[in-house]
């Protein structure tokens, strides 16, 4: 059988290892939790009273997710089934570019994160993780005598 040295789609297979290299740097932690291209996608904010987390897992079973908080780390663990046919043999499948397995996502709270004041809202595949912060850390007025 003849095999050519070059890939069908030498602009697919340029892709592809473009995408590998990128990941490959990627997965470093760092402080803000792992870089772009994680799974779930995060969007992180806060105001003078909370820390706004939102976790994007469009597929997972809310059964499935964990959140834990220990130490000033918040993690986000689940795992995500496979959607595709698999027993039917006379299905092919061409393209395959879902996340589907278990995912753990760490990230680093500010230290004036209440650990007794969480919240944690699955709806419409975005899990949304609402941290309060400490009462003695929030901004006052103070008025002059």
């Amino acid at each position: 059988m003849y095999r050519s040295l070059f890939p069908r789609d030498m602009f697919a297979e340029m892709d592809r290892l473009q995408r590998e290299m990128q990941q490959a740097f990627d997965l470093s932690p760092t402080i803000r939790g792992f870089g772009r291209n994680g799974f779930p996608a995060l969007n992180i904010g806060g105001t003078p009273q909370t820390v706004e987390i939102y976790a994007f897992a469009p597929g997972v079973d809310p059964s499935s997710l964990e959140v834990n908080l220990e130490r000033g780390l918040l993690t986000i663990a689940g795992k995500r089934e496979n959607a595709l046919p698999q027993e039917d043999e006379k299905a092919a499948i061409h393209i395959n570019e879902r996340f589907e397995g278990t995912f753990r996502r760490v990230l680093t709270l500010p230290d004036d994160a209440d650990p007794d004041a969480v919240t944690a809202k699955y709806r419409d595949g975005v899990l949304q993780i609402s941290v309060q912060r400490r009462a003695s850390s929030q901004p006052r007025r103070i008025t002059v005598q």
